[in-house]
């Protein structure tokens, strides 16, 4: 017989079921006497497995006790010796990457490292809209033209296709630097790739910026050995200057944080918190952001603005700001990139809402599969990710123009839709496809949206255990008002920093009378919840408005509700206090 549900929610407003997993109260104890750390605290450790032995490294997550041995990656040594060979003899190398987060920051790295080392190289991004993702042809051809000696491939090159041909016929060198998984490796010099066969370092959480990142760490070493630096006079970079980059992408591009991950986001966020990177502080300024940052600045202040380039804009504004220098073209940038990100957010509500309405036809499918015509592939993945949230399901999602619909795919845990997407490449039901467990991309005609449906229905047999999971919100530890402080919100931030892998924690709220809700802004729903002591919680529904969530909340004036959600910390008006950013709520049985 299945646990009871928590506080009676079997069905909340959202249509989810509340569960409280029990923690190991033997852990959370020596937790609380062996380092001090208090019961809420204890608990969420606890409920991640981190005992006392562990604690101290998990609560301070530094490079120097989670940082591999670059080497440990297969090819790496032999990206090392081709590059270095280039530097030391002033071959033209260009960089060619993704026009994503991970991509502009892979390229941003590379190209700042080499300028420091007296090699500008030519950064290539392809554009969305004409070119589509990874390697061409014609791309290779064109960067052959203008006299490069050899490419280096961040955030794609793993399936590079007919563009390793024309390097080959062109004798261009080719070194991929990858993380997206494949079943067979690219005709290239070297593949630095932890998701490709044969592959033994276990590094497969890295995003292409954490894997670009320790291929900069050997060749920095291998260049130091070899008397680079010393021979042309030269200071050797402080690579610690490039975390800041390093932990945007890694939160952004949505891979597990553990191990070096972990690293990577903790010490990126104090970097980047100085703001000495003049891009990013152009862009805090613009979108009104102040240190110290969070993981949640980097995935949905930062990050969405730099991808708006590759979205909607300029493919390459998201590299460009990021290896600006102070002055007016950072700002230019950064101004552009907000303009972009609110032209961005325009399409994608109207995509949204034509979504939604298809979706609501398949609420019974395991899945979601939905297309349109004109819809912009730039948002498509956005959308995607907006639908696998609000229906807790893995959706499909593609746009359609010019007879060939692009598309994006978000998964759920437990669930590898990336390996799914490449099945049905590999069968011929679509052109292309690939990805991650949690994200996929893929194109296809119209004819082949039906195969690729009933090829999914058959992929998602026997899924109905991580499905039924993902209908499950999991709560974290309990709370009241009264307890909901600045000081708790700093307490939880010590078990961060939050993302894939570790979630932020969602704290419940039992039997609050909403003593005031409405709607702010254009779709968010704001509340005041107040507990039986009368201690007040504010509390707010990010794009709740015509959502059951949303709705439900709107019903329940005067009423008493339990509410789960992510406790923030909010300076609106001068004043620090907590926030509660609901996630769900439910009527309270009282």
């Amino acid at each position: 017989m299945s646990e009871a549900a928590a506080f009676g929610v079997a069905r909340s407003f959202s249509g989810r079921r509340w569960a409280l997993p029990s923690a190991d109260e033997s852990i959370a104890r020596s937790l609380i006497q062996g380092k001090g750390l208090s019961p809420v605290l204890a608990r969420l450790l606890a409920l991640r497995g981190v005992d006392v032995a562990s604690a101290q490294d998990y609560l301070n997550p530094t490079l120097k006790k989670f940082m591999p041995d670059p080497l440990v990656l297969a090819d790496m040594d032999k990206a090392v010796t081709r590059v270095a060979a280039a530097l030391e003899q002033g071959q033209r190398i260009a960089i060619f990457g993704d026009y994503d987060v991970d991509g502009s920051v892979s390229s941003a790295l590379l190209a700042e490292f080499f300028t420091a080392l007296g090699s500008a190289p030519r950064v290539y991004i392809p554009d969305r809209m004409a070119e589509g993702y990874g390697p061409s042809a014609p791309a290779f051809a064109a960067l052959k033209a203008e006299g490069a000696d050899l490419i280096v491939t961040v955030d794609c090159g793993a399936s590079g296709g007919a563009a390793f041909e024309v390097a080959r016929a062109e004798k261009m060198d080719v070194v991929v630097l990858d993380h997206h998984r494949v079943e067979t490796r690219p005709d290239a010099l070297a593949h630095v790739n932890p998701n490709q066969p044969g592959d033994s370092s276990g590094l497969g959480y890295l995003c292409a910026a954490g894997v670009t990142f320790l291929f900069m760490v050997a060749l920095n070493r291998h260049l130091r050995d070899s008397g680079f630096y010393e021979s042309r006079g030269m200071t050797e970079p402080d690579l610690r200057d490039t975390l800041d980059m390093v932990g945007l992408a890694t939160v952004c591009d949505v891979v597990p944080l553990v191990g070096v991950n972990r690293a990577f986001v903790r010490q990126g966020l104090g970097q980047l918190s100085k703001l000495a990177r003049p891009g990013l502080s152009a862009l805090a300024a613009i979108a009104k952001a102040a240190p110290p940052f969070t993981a949640y600045h980097l995935g949905f202040v930062f990050g969405p603005r730099i991808n708006a380039g590759g979205r909607v804009g300029r493919s390459t504004l998201g590299a460009d700001l990021l290896t600006a220098r102070a002055g007016a073209a950072a700002e230019e940038f950064a101004l552009q990139l907000d303009l972009h990100n609110r032209e961005r957010r325009e399409i994608e509500k109207r995509i949204l809402e034509e979504a939604i309405a298809l979706a609501t036809t398949q609420e019974n499918a395991p899945f979601l599969l939905v297309d349109g015509d004109g819809w912009h592939p730039g948002v498509v993945g956005i959308v995607a990710g907006r639908l696998k949230e609000r229906f807790a399901k893995p959706a499909f999602v593609a746009g359609f123009e010019g007879g060939m619909g692009r598309g994006s795919a978000r998964g759920i845990a437990g669930l590898d839709i990336g390996r799914m997407v490449r099945g049905a490449r590999e069968a011929g039901l679509i052109e292309s496809g690939g990805g991650h467990a949690m994200a996929a991309g893929f194109s296809l005609s119209p004819a082949q949206v039906g195969p690729f449906r009933e090829f999914l229905h058959g992929q998602f047999q026997g899924t109905g255990a991580a499905l039924d999971a993902a209908a499950t919100l999991e709560i974290d530890a309990v709370s009241s008002p009264g307890a909901a402080s600045p000081e708790l919100v700093r307490e939880i931030a010590l078990a961060g920093p939050f993302g894939a892998g570790n979630p932020e924690p969602l704290l419940a709220f039992p039997d609050l009378k909403v003593a005031y809700a409405d709607v702010v802004g254009s779709d968010h729903v704001k509340l005041r919840l107040l507990g039986g002591d009368g201690a007040r919680l504010d509390a707010i529904a990010f794009r709740a408005v015509g959502t059951p969530l949303g709705e439900g909340l709107l019903a329940s004036r005067g009423r008493t509700i339990h509410a789960a959600g992510k406790l923030r910390s909010d300076d609106w008006g001068g004043a620090v206090r907590a926030q509660l950013q609901i996630e769900d709520a439910a009527p309270a049985s009282l």
